[in-house]
């Protein structure tokens, strides 16, 4: 993680619900398959805080073997494109023109200031959802709440039930909130294709004095 995050992250692993998922989760990492793999369950606080512009929160990880990386919504370069990114994807190429990338590797927007968060950060192999519950919404909760406190100006795009909970925890007069149905195939004709979030999202930063975001 970069050296901004670690008095934050430290304030949360010192916590009572962290500690027991902690327990959770070594007991499953040594029992279980899990993904990302160990060490790169943290790898979205990769992005310096104080870069960050973007937030997008995600569900829980992909469950297949080599797809999570730590990185909401993002797979290794190599790996086959999820088909939500399909959609994110689609939905870029609408409404910029921008082609479709070969790779799904979503560093690129990391390194721009885009903080890529799931919801839940750990899954066990082909069970999605499998590590809802265990403490990692208050992780996130905690993130989000940090973030609207001490950050001014940032652009949150919420996808999803999981993700428009979170809506509560941002303060409006100071943050931008884009709320939409998930990427999902199973939603995606409900509101995402068609949200022109990745154009609002550049035409607010722009207003703010801030770089847009090469999609």
């Amino acid at each position: 993680m970069h050296e901004s995050w670690k008095p934050v992250l430290q304030t949360e692993f010192e916590q009572p619900y962290f500690k027991e998922l902690s327990k959770f989760l070594h007991s499953a990492y040594a029992q279980k398959t899990i993904f990302p793999p160990k060490q790169q369950v943290f790898s979205a606080f990769t992005t310096d805080l104080n870069s960050v512009k973007v937030v997008i929160i995600g569900q829980d990880p992909y469950h297949g073997p080599g797809q999570a990386h730590g990185l909401a919504f993002s797979v290794r370069d190599g790996i086959q494109l999820p088909p939500s990114l399909q959609n994110i994807f689609k939905e870029i190429h609408a409404e910029t023109g921008a082609a479709i990338p070969s790779t799904g590797n979503l560093q690129r927007w990391a390194e721009q200031g885009v903080l890529l968060l799931n919801n839940v950060l750990t899954v066990e192999a082909h069970l999605a959802g499998s590590h809802r519950g265990k403490g990692w919404e208050t992780f996130t909760e905690h993130i989000i709440q940090y973030l609207n406190e001490h950050c001014d100006h940032l652009v949150f795009l919420l996808w999803g039930r999981d993700a428009r909970n979170k809506a509560k925890l941002i303060d409006t007069k100071k943050h931008l909130i884009l709320e939409s149905a998930h990427p999902s195939p199973l939603s995606a004709h409900n509101g995402f294709f068609g949200n022109n979030h990745f154009i609002k999202c550049n035409e607010q930063l722009k207003q703010w004095g801030k770089p847009e975001i090469i999609w």
